[in-house]
Order: structure tokens, then C-alpha cells, then sequence
């Protein structure tokens, strides 16, 4: 007797099911994720059996790590803290990122655009984890093992700690785990894994969250530090509508420019540590190499003595790093006038040069502008504001700022300059390298303390800090 053959429609994202095509799927919202799946009946009938005597067996093993964890409740200052053992990357960059390395059984995420260096990364902390001793498992969903043994040798990579297998299956990849029990687990990358299990495709975000899951259940169990690849999206996230971030226990992002050869690594979440902190490397043949003064790089090659330079100092987490901030002014041809900006907030520039034609009595309606942090960085802190007014000022009045002034500072609607924090950290940088004057917001002068053979000069409105940038 022929089969019974059953034809449903299966969301692609949440894996939601009905009997019929639908153009928005009612669960998720998501438009043309409906997917046709056809399933024998007998089949069907036994999969729900099997199904849930692997969730009755998933359900036996929490409650029984529950109950081995569950006693009454604990005044916080009788729990003792439990020990950090962490592991060094070899990366001294990486390692201030993530507080002092890999926490042992941690889950951390690694985000970044295609082709950025991210399994460049990998390989390099696989070399040097190995040397300590440690066993590597390398899962790779998207490369061919001869692929990745290519790029260890172009890397001059080699350690007889590191087993690679090319694997996409979450079942096989749960068995080889606990087989082998290595100390450090890479899973390159995470949209290509997929569990038998669920029906929707790889890559959605039912698979993310199933795969993701189980990969969090190993690594707590088994004591495995585990580094995760996720693809980003045209927006700039990490693909899985944030429910990675939720799930880890680390986040990173991987940023930079192609065209440019330095690299940003970004700490958003971090359960161990400290978030936003970042480090700074360059891409070389050889890898990727720690860049241990990145204020010293970024202004490498800055002009002395050309209008609409400023420099300034940003705070990325705890670390304070000067960049400088570029304007273009020049008149316009045409009745609307162009509002650029590159590696700032839009809004925000458009914002201060009204307040600069408002407050400081610039008349730049008839004026294209053009704002950039040189370098390619991106960084939206406020306090960058009062080097983009002077910036523009300088470039309008075609008038050099002293190359050896530093400024910072957030600007109101009313041209006042508001305080910011880590002043001290940001004038000690400043003074490190050599700058002579800091302008900084008046506020600021508070207590503050100013060391020797570096001037620092309080400003409260706008028209104060070009008077002391521009005379």
C-alpha cells in the first residue's frame, strides 16, 4: 500500500507550520518564508515519537543538573566567588579585550563583514593556544579542509594541537565534542550549522537558536571555550535577529575598511569583563599584528599646517585614542547645500553646523560641508563635537588650527560645551604624544588634574573654544 504523502509549509525563519501557502508568515512577519515540505505519513507518525523521547531525555538531564544546583536561597555576601581560569590568546590586543583572555567554558561570538580577517584571527590564536599545550577542534562549515590548510600555510601556521574536520551536522559535531573534549572549539560559522531536528533551512533563525543551544550546554558541561563565526547583514548586525547576542556569553565585532590596513575589535557584551573595549590591529601578509599605541598610528601622516585639521580624543570602553577630525568647506553651485559625513552621525554634524551658524555667526547656508574622521574609523561619542566645530570653523575661515592643540568636548543647541568623562585619561593621552594645549569644556576643570608642560584651557561656549583654536 503507497504511502500517505502529507504537503505543509514551513517558515524558513521561526519555523512556524500550516497547510497552506501564505505570503507573510503569522508567527514572525517575515514576507516569502514559507517553504513547501512534503512528509510521508508513516514517517510522520514515528518522528513525533522519536522527537520527544529525545526531549524527554534533554528534560532528564536539566532536571537533573537542577537538582544537583538547587538549595535555598544564599545571602550574597556567603557565595564565594567562583575562579576565572582564563586562557591567553597570544593576542595582547585581544587578550585587554576580552579582560584577560578565554574564560574556560565560555561562549563567545565573533561577528564581521566577508573577507575581513575573522578565520585569519582564528587560525593565529589556534598557533598560539597550541604552543601552550591545548587541544584545538576546528569546525569548518563553508571551507574545505586543503582551504584552510592553504591559509596556515600562507600564515606559517602549525601546530600538531589543531584538528580540523568539515562538518555542518549539530548531531555530529555534539559527538565529536564529547569524544574529544578539546580545550578550545571553533565553529566557522554558525548559518551553516544545522540540526536534523528542525525543519527550516540552515541559517534561519530557529537553526541559530537550536545549534547555538546546544553548543551552550557543551560548553558549560564539558568546560569547552567555544569561539562562534556569525555572518553580518546588509544592516551591519549580526544575522539572527540578535538572538546570538542573547544566547553568548561574549560578543565581538570585527571592524575596519578593506582598503585600509587596520583592524578594530569591538567587546558589545561580555559577561566577564568589561564591554566596549577594543583593540587595534594591522593586517599584514603575516596575520594580524597587535598595535600597542593606536593613537601613534591613527595621526601617522596627519598635515601640520592645513585648515580643517583637529584632533581629538575618543574613549572606546577604558582606552583613550586620538584621531583626528577633517571638514571641506567650499561654497556651493547649487540652491541645497551638500551635509557629508564619514565615520560620524549624520544628524549630528547637520546639527552642529547650525549650531556654528546660529551661535558662532558662520554663515555656511551657502556652503557645501564635508566632516571625516580620518583613518576610516567610525566613532559616534558626543565628545567629538567640539573638534568638528572647529574643524568647520577652520576650514571656512581657511585658517590653520595650532597642530599641537587637542580638543574635546559635547556642544548644546545653544552653543555651550558640556562636560565629558575620563577628561584626565584623555589629556595624559593627549600629553603623551606631545601635544602642548588641550581645550576641553570649562566644566571639566573641576578637581581635574593637569600635568606638566601641557596647558589646558576651559571653554564654555562655542565662540570660547575658536577664540582659543582659531584667535
Amino acid at each position: 500500500m503507497p504511502e500517505k504523502i502529507k504537503i505543509s509549509y514551513v517558515c524558513r525563519e521561526c519555523g512556524y507550520e500550516t497547510g497552506k501557502w501564505l505570503g507573510r508568515c503569522p508567527s514572525c512577519g517575515s514576507f516569502n518564508t514559507l517553504e513547501r515540505t512534503e512528509t510521508a505519513v508513516g514517517a510522520e507518525s514515528r518522528a513525533p515519537a522519536e522527537a520527544k523521547s529525545q526531549a524527554i531525555a534533554r528534560a532528564v538531564v536539566r532536571t537533573t543538573v537542577r537538582t544537583d544546583l538547587r538549595s535555598a536561597a544564599v545571602p550574597l555576601g556567603k557565595i564565594q566567588p567562583m575562579a576565572e581560569n582564563r586562557l591567553s590568546t597570544g593576542l595582547s590586543e585581544l587578550d585587554n579585550v576580552l579582560s584577560g583572555g578565554i574564560v574556560e567554558g565560555s561562549l563567545i561570538l565573533l561577528g564581521g563583514d566577508p573577507g575581513i580577517g575573522k578565520s585569519t584571527l582564528l587560525l593565529q590564536i589556534c598557533q598560539s593556544i597550541g604552543e601552550k599545550g591545548k587541544n584545538i577542534l576546528y569546525v569548518s562549515g563553508e571551507e574545505s579542509l586543503q582551504q584552510i590548510k592553504l591559509r596556515a600555510d600562507r600564515l606559517g601556521i602549525f601546530t600538531e594541537r589543531l584538528f580540523l574536520i568539515a562538518e555542518t551536522r549539530i548531531g555530529a559535531i555534539e559527538q565529536i565534542l564529547r569524544e574529544t573534549r578539546p580545550d578550545l572549539a571553533i565553529i566557522d560559522s554558525i548559518q551553516t550549522i544545522y540540526s536534523e531536528e528542525s525543519a527550516p533551512a540552515p541559517g534561519s533563525v530557529s537553526q541559530v537558536r537550536a545549534c547555538t543551544s546546544i553548543l551552550t550546554r557543551l560548553a558549560k558541561t564539558l568546560g569547552i571555550s567555544v569561539f562562534i563565526v556569525g555572518h553580518v547583514t546588509k544592516e551591519g548586525a549580526i544575522a539572527g535577529p540578535r538572538v546570538l547576542e542573547h544566547m553568548v556569553d561574549t560578543v565581538l565585532y570585527f571592524e575596519g575598511e578593506r582598503h585600509e590596513s587596520y583592524r578594530l575589535i569591538r567587546a558589545v557584551k561580555n559577561r566577564f569583563g568589561a564591554t566596549n573595549e577594543i583593540g587595534v590591529f594591522d593586517m599584514r601578509e603575516q596575520g594580524l599584528q597587535p598595535i600597542d599605541n593606536p593613537s601613534e598610528y591613527m595621526l601617522s601622516g596627519r598635515p601640520l599646517d592645513a585648515p580643517g585639521s583637529v584632533v581629538t580624543c575618543s574613549v572606546e570602553g577604558t582606552r583613550p585614542i586620538l584621531t583626528e577630525v577633517q571638514a571641506l568647506i567650499c561654497a556651493t553651485n547649487f540652491g541645497t547645500p551638500r551635509r557629508t559625513a564619514t565615520g560620524l552621525d549624520h544628524n549630528r554634524v547637520a546639527m552642529l553646523l547650525a549650531v556654528l551658524e546660529k551661535r558662532a555667526g558662520l554663515h555656511l547656508s551657502n556652503y557645501d560641508s564635508y566632516v571625516n574622521i580620518a583613518g576610516g574609523l567610525k566613532i559616534m561619542e558626543p565628545a567629538l563635537d567640539a573638534a568638528v566645530v572647529a574643524a568647520a570653523a577652520s576650514s571656512y575661515r581657511d585658517k590653520a588650527v595650532d597642530p599641537y592643540m587637542m580638543a574635546f568636548g559635547e556642544v548644546g543647541l545653544t552653543g555651550e560645551l558640556r562636560a565629558v568623562n575620563m577628561a584626565e585619561k584623555r589629556i595624559a593621552e593627549a600629553h603623551k604624544l606631545g601635544f602642548k594645549l588641550c581645550v576641553i569644556p570649562r566644566a571639566n576643570l573641576r578637581g581635574l588634574h593637569k600635568p606638566e608642560g601641557c596647558r589646558v584651557l576651559g571653554a564654555a561656549h562655542v565662540n570660547e573654544l575658536l577664540e582659543a583654536g582659531l584667535g
